[in-house]
């Protein structure tokens, strides 16, 4: 019995050596995109195009298709995002579509169990949701499919899909936004250094809006941490978003003054500019 068992194993391991690692037709692919505070991660396989018809034919309208190749494609997402008014909790989604000729649906699943596109075994119950989309045709061409992502900015982006002469766009939003004051928040709240008062009062400008809770902080960052040209610049145009030009322009001298001792030309000039336009309005209110 031994004997018959030592002979398995050795034959076993026969078998593993003469397994040829061959190289896949349509080659496993994983892209990760960073949005705002958000990543979006996709791996998928990528199929080509070799000559054939693909929508229509390779790939039949009106039957659930695994967007790509071998296992099904898999969308994951560290935060919450929204995809056509659609909410999509975090987490890990197989990606499937029903092409048709003048519309897709795309459905974001739940089961990421089944291999390809389930076939039998898919259940749409198991849906997030599906999200209706207007194929395009391209005169570009695509052999390998191809997923990518394109005009990302900190709240939103757009997933595309492109094989031959077909572009599929399916936008996604994010909300940077309450993320940012959450964290915001929960720094300010524990052992703030001047970096992060810095931080905060930047982003606050960036965005617009409350101005006077960001001047503080920059009041409070220029405290901890002295003489700092790039605390000064955007003190500068928290004070002038304020109205407060005089002292805007004392700032900004300020940050012209010390981007000139560190040699950051590109920030003397723009305190430069900005000094004079500010200079204007003050002439003007007189």
């Amino acid at each position: 019995m031994k004997y018959r068992i030592a002979l398995l194993i050795l034959f076993s391991g026969f078998l593993g050596l003469s397994q040829i690692d061959h190289p896949k037709a349509s080659p496993f692919s994983k892209i990760e995109q960073e949005v705002g505070l958000t990543k979006i991660t996709v791996e998928y396989s990528r199929p080509a195009v070799k000559g054939r018809k693909i929508f229509g034919d390779l790939v039949p309208y009106g039957r659930i298709w695994r967007v790509g190749a071998n296992a099904s494609t898999k969308f994951t997402v560290d935060n919450a995002v929204e995809i056509l008014g659609n909410k999509l909790p975090q987490g890990t989604y197989a990606l499937y579509a029903f092409p048709e000729k003048e519309e897709w649906e795309i459905v974001f699943h739940e089961n990421t169990t089944h291999w390809g596109d389930g076939r039998k075994a898919y259940n749409p119950e198991e849906d997030a949701f599906r999200v209706t989309v207007n194929p395009k045709s391209t005169e570009a061409f695509q052999e390998n499919f191809l997923i990518a992502f394109d005009s990302i900015s900190h709240n939103s982006l757009h997933m595309i899909w492109r094989w031959k002469n077909t572009k599929i766009s399916i936008p996604i939003t994010v909300d940077t936004h309450y993320q940012m004051m959450q964290q915001i928040a929960i720094k300010i709240k524990e052992n703030p250094s001047a970096q992060t008062y810095y931080e905060s009062a930047r982003y606050l400008q960036e965005q617009g809006m409350e101005y006077a809770i960001a001047l503080d902080y920059l009041n409070k960052a220029i405290e901890l941490d002295g003489d700092t040209y790039y605390f000064y610049r955007v003190k500068s145009l928290v004070e002038a978003a304020l109205g407060d030009y005089p002292s805007a322009i004392i700032a900004a001298t300020k940050s012209l003054k010390l981007s000139e001792k560190e040699g950051k030309d590109e920030f003397v000039r723009m305190n430069k500019r900005n000094i004079t336009i500010w200079e204007e309005k003050v002439k003007n209110r007189k």
